[in-house]
């Protein structure tokens, strides 16, 4: 039996790629700030920013998007959504969203007040961002190996749980629930097992406090689950998923991750606390209820989206990418964030540039580096993205330093990920050259999406 596992798709529709010449590069890295995300997309390569919104849809998608109801109130694609939310979370009260930072600033406006603590394995951004907007601690509470690049736990997402219970005992008062992200995107894309859902999820019933999951990938989580966990092997990753659903009280979801679609989010939740005045602050800033910022096209596009994102040749082939181009930057000596994760390689920039401090900003010094090598456009997560400018002038600084290349779904074949590794290691030969970066523009909240920089 062979294998390779090979993209269990054909290919209907290509798009071209622009070429671009290094010369170009550097002045339209220039232009942009140093800032991939100021380039324009036409002029990257191969595009690993962000695996959010950028997949392709299926022939079954595209063809859903033709039955759209664009009726303003009960159209008949958010009753398919609404069911499909339903079966897959079980969960009775389904607050459609434009995105999921809409499903956040909604969910946590309604549900915390200022001087709050909500814990979680680690935040990401726009999660941390529309906390802190809201005057609540946002607490990551990984497990040590969480922090480890080397390190080869296998579920290196999981939440502390001995830490959990100190926070419950010392400010139960001060925590309206707590959460987990599936799989840990901060932490390279690393999953949670399903043992470590059971026992928070247990541990919050304690203290009378309810589990919300952000489960923008759930399906690759579940995988996960099915492939390392011991007991597991035999199940499939649609009944991994009803039952860490099943353990938690809501969740909070981009569509544009595991809903396999171009736009879209969800608030999902067991009992009705929270969803008459998520609801009417839906209407105010999104939408009306059946359809939440969205068309008819997208609601019908993510509940198939929903169905196919956890058929098990897919999610085999999801996680083998990002696996096969890690063992390709391994085997050549490039230090990567191990083992890899579902949706991303994450680079270790600290170990790929020594010569840089952390005042250098060296994650976002290789990701303007890759840029300029091969039209590559990742993103950094590390002291741009999680570290902050204090009061007094002085930074703060993130404990990992990591460039994600996260993969677009069902859209580069495995020649683009071999030119990618030819890439990596290309730079990694002449890293000493890079250079570190200074700000010379930043703004307060999410500051790495438009931060300006100039080589140091």
């Amino acid at each position: 039996m062979p294998r390779t596992i090979i993209e269990p798709f054909r290919i209907k529709s290509v798009e071209p790629i622009r070429m671009t010449t290094r010369e170009e590069r550097a002045r339209l890295l220039e232009a942009a700030h140093l800032n991939p995300f100021n380039l324009r997309a036409e002029d990257v390569l191969l595009d690993f920013l962000t695996d959010s919104g950028t997949g392709a849809m299926s022939a079954h998608q595209w063809a859903a998007l033709v039955e759209g109801d664009e009726s303003y109130a009960g159209a008949r694609s958010f009753f398919r959504f609404e069911r499909a939310v339903q079966e897959l979370t079980g969960y009775p009260h389904v607050i459609p969203t434009h995105q999921g930072r809409a499903s956040e600033r909604i969910l946590f406006s309604v549900a915390t007040k200022p001087g709050d603590v909500v814990p979680s394995n680690t935040h990401f951004d726009t999660t941390r961002a529309n906390l802190e907007y809201d005057g609540v601690e946002p607490l990551d509470l990984v497990v040590p190996e969480g922090l480890e690049p080397r390190s080869r736990h296998p579920f290196k997402g999981n939440i502390d749980l001995g830490k959990v219970e100190r926070l419950l005992a010392e400010r139960a008062d001060r925590v309206p629930f707590g959460m987990i992200t599936l799989t840990n995107n901060s932490g390279g894309g690393q999953p949670v097992s399903l043992e470590n859902v059971r026992a928070y999820a247990a541990l919050l019933r304690r203290y009378g406090k309810p589990l919300v999951l952000d489960a923008c990938r759930f399906a690759e989580n579940a995988m996960f689950v099915k492939l390392r966990e011991p007991g597991q092997a035999d199940r499939t990753p649609r009944e991994i998923a009803r039952e860490i659903f099943s353990l938690a009280d809501g969740c909070l979801v981009s569509a544009k991750k595991d809903g396999l679609a171009n736009i879209g989010g969800f608030i999902a939740l067991r009992d009705e606390r929270w969803v008459e005045t998520a609801r009417n602050l839906l209407i105010l800033t999104e939408g009306f209820p059946t359809y939440g910022g969205l068309a008819g096209r997208d609601l019908e596009a993510i509940a198939v989206g929903l169905e196919e994102v956890l058929h098990e040749d897919y999610l085999r082939y999801r996680l083998r990418t990002a696996e096969y181009l890690g063992e390709k930057l391994l085997a050549a000596g490039v230090a990567i964030v191990e083992p890899t994760g579902g949706h991303a390689v994450y680079l270790d920039a600290r170990s790929f540039l020594p010569h840089l401090s952390p005042a250098d900003y060296p994650a976002w010094s290789l990701s303007a580096a890759l840029y300029l090598e091969g039209g590559i456009r990742g993103v950094e997560i590390g002291s741009v993205m999680f570290g902050k400018r204090l009061d007094d002038g002085s930074e703060t600084y993130h404990p990992l330093e990591l460039v994600r290349l996260a993969f677009p779904r069902r859209v580069y074949t495995q020649s683009h990920f071999d030119f990618a590794a030819e890439v990596i290691c290309e730079l990694k030969a002449k890293a000493h050259e890079v250079r570190g970066v200074r700000f010379t523009h930043q703004a307060k909240y999410l500051r790495h999406f438009t931060a300006e920089f100039r080589w140091a």
